[in-house]
Formats: structure tokens, sequence, C-alpha cells
């Protein structure tokens, strides 16, 4: 699913238009995307939290030359998924489902 698919999606359930359903779910993706970049996290009960996690720098290897090298620290958004979302997802699993 796109975002266009999502907005039809939200339009159709809340009986909004379309360009009203993108408009929120714009709004909501930019709030949710400053609130993490400002280190705040962002909680969704039942579908999940989003938040800015740390990576420390650390040893690499160049996949081609296979020389090491150092990868610098960064931030990176992190999402976890909800008790919620994790059921529904789960929902009707079957170990045999999985290809070997």
């Amino acid at each position: 699913m796109n975002k266009g698919e999502l907005v039809d999606a939200i339009a159709e359930k809340t009986g909004v238009t379309k360009k009203q359903a993108d408009a929120v779910l714009t709004a909501a993706l930019e709030a949710i995307i400053e609130a993490v970049a400002d280190g705040d996290k962002v909680t969704l009960v039942g579908f999940g939290s989003f938040e800015r996690r740390d990576r420390a720098a650390r040893e690499g290897r160049n996949p081609k030359t296979n020389e090491k090298m150092q990868i610098s620290a960064t931030r990176v958004p992190g999402f976890s998924a909800g008790k919620a979302f994790k059921e529904k997802v789960a929902d009707g699993f079957e170990p045999a489902d999985v290809a070997a």
C-alpha cells in the first residue's frame, strides 16, 4: 500500500474527501517526524512507538574490497510495534506458513 492508497482507505473509512484525508495524513506524518527529530518519543497506543535512536561509531568492512573502514556515529528513526499491531499481524499464523 502506498500513500495514495492509504489516503483512499482513510477517506472511505471516515467519510471525508480524499483531499481532506491527504491533508490530515500529511499533517500527522509531519508532526511525528518533527517530534522524533527533536528527540521526543511518539506513542500511538495499540499501533506503536516512534523514537530517535543513536548508533555508536563502529568498524565495518567495504563489501567490494573487504577493507576495514570506520562508520560514523549517527541518529536514526526507530519504530516498535504495539501489542495490538503485533497480535493482528500474527493472527492466524501457523509456523508451516513460512516457506523453508
